[in-house]
């Protein structure tokens, strides 16, 4: 058993760093709004993801991942969201004097903790390759004679808490590059590049098939 989870934390933590939509919505709306605008933002993400875990153990993602149908609508909703979320990065935002000299981070950068939360959690919700991943993924690591849902529990809990210890390095790596991003003005290069990123998973996740 112990091998069975070293195996899967090498492979989840291989997972978790590749870059995806919640890293990057996640250093987005820390960019827009500071440091508590992204750990409302992860733990939208990491809601998003518990609820896909609990929904594998029960068997509802297995039954959205049998359903063309059912992961195209998943599919499609995700896209259309991280599109609209990437160009709302892009778009300008009129800001005051006092905020352009002082490079202001918080709720007037237009992200609120309970928007970011949101954020994170449809985000999440709406990308049905995670339930597939889930179901896919986690059987692959379960050894031979061991209550399958029990150690199904124990594996989509690690998987939580890696990518919480990610998006937290994420929020910090971030909110500590934002004073000098501000004072040197790439800061906004930098959300207008993460805007891009995030339409360019939108439309890889709307054109990809299953």
């Amino acid at each position: 058993m112990t091998a069975a989870l070293l195996g899967f934390t090498v492979a989840a933590t291989l997972l978790i760093l590749a870059p995806g939509p919640d890293s990057m919505l996640v250093a987005r709306n820390c960019l827009r709004g500071g440091r508590r605008v992204g750990w409302y933002t992860a733990a939208g993400t990491l809601t998003g993801l518990l609820a896909w875990a609990a929904a594998a153990i029960i068997g509802v993602s297995s039954l959205i991942a049998a359903s063309r149908v059912g992961y195209d609508l998943l599919r499609l909703a995700g896209a259309a969201y991280l599109i609209w979320l990437g160009a709302a990065s892009l778009w300008p935002r009129h800001r005051t004097g006092t905020e352009r000299q002082l490079g202001e981070r918080g709720p007037s950068a237009g992200v609120g903790t309970r928007r970011a939360y949101v954020n994170g959690l449809i985000s999440n919700l709406c990308n049905p390759k995670i339930g597939a991943f889930f179901v896919a993924f986690l059987p692959g690591f379960i050894p031979a004679g061991v209550p399958a849902r029990e150690f199904s529990i124990l594996l989509g809990a690690w998987f939580a808490i890696e990518t919480a210890v990610w998006l937290s390095v994420v929020v910090v790596m971030v909110d500590r590059g934002v004073g000098w991003l501000s004072r040197s003005g790439v800061r906004r290069g930098l959300e207008r590049a993460t805007g891009v990123v995030l339409i360019g998973l939108g439309l890889r996740l709307a054109t990809e098939s299953r």
